[in-house]
């Protein structure tokens, strides 16, 4: 069989190509070095079993850090957040800290971009601050049971 010059380049090309996109896909895959991947917003781990005797998990709800900073430290379980009543104030740094004592759930915040996997034995941390005071609804958008349509709380921010 008889390939044109032209026919050559390409082959040559597309074979290049496509070694070279495996190398990047397989070395980012397999030699990043990790044993296994972890979900974002953080690399903490915990014993989901232990979750109410590990801190900061044992005493969950708002602790303020300093003048600008606020820790809201919540547990998801069976269709509901503990704690119920959340109150932090507008414009200062809220760092959220979520784990789950049961299923994946999810932390979603609605109207904003504070959107976690929450997985039992990881901790999920993610940083927002509220611009404006009001209540802010959060919901499970991970189905995790027959009662997972119930399961949503509010954040009050105040001025």
């Amino acid at each position: 069989m008889h390939f044109h010059k032209y026919e050559k380049i390409w082959l040559t090309f597309g074979i290049v190509s496509l070694v070279l996109f495996l190398s990047i896909v397989g070395f980012t895959a397999f030699g990043s070095g990790h044993g296994h991947h972890q979900p974002t917003g953080g690399m903490d781990q915990i014993d989901p079993e232990m979750v109410d005797q590990t801190p900061p998990f044992n005493e969950p709800g708002v602790k303020q850090i300093d003048e600008d900073t606020y820790e809201v430290v919540m547990v998801a379980q069976a269709f509901g957040y503990e704690p119920q009543n959340v109150q932090v104030p507008a414009g200062k740094k809220v760092t959220f800290k979520v784990t789950s004592t049961d299923v994946v759930h999810s932390f979603s915040i609605v109207s904003t971009n504070v959107n976690m996997m929450v997985v039992p034995g990881h901790v999920s941390t993610k940083e927002y601050t509220f611009d404006k005071p009001g209540n802010y609804l959060v919901i499970c958008n991970e189905y995790c049971g027959t009662g997972h349509h119930f399961m949503k709380t509010e954040i009050e921010v105040t001025e």
